[in-house]
């Protein structure tokens, strides 16, 4: 670290360590965002598979996959948008 930290200024330093903090949050929520689309899809599947003779619930668990499908996407299409930033700021 003492080499690393001798080859930049202290400015540089803190700018690349706040990137890479910034990284890290950003793959933290992917996998927050895919909890919960495979919590939502799997609470679907469970209604689907243990409740298919009560119409509302029919309903609701395929809501719940569909809402946990479109909440994967959006927190993908997110990361990457978010990565393509982060590689963009870096010099």
């Amino acid at each position: 670290m003492l080499g690393f930290a001798n080859s930049m200024n202290k400015g540089e330093l803190r700018d690349e360590l706040a990137v890479e903090r910034t990284r890290l949050a950003n793959e933290r929520t992917l996998l927050a965002y895919i909890r919960t689309a495979l919590a939502l899809a799997a609470a679907g599947a469970i209604l689907l598979q243990f409740f298919p003779s009560y119409p509302s619930l029919f309903s609701i668990a395929w809501v719940l996959v569909v809402v946990g499908a479109a909440t994967m996407v959006i927190g993908t299409y997110r990361f990457f948008v978010v990565a393509k930033k982060l590689r963009g700021s870096i010099k």
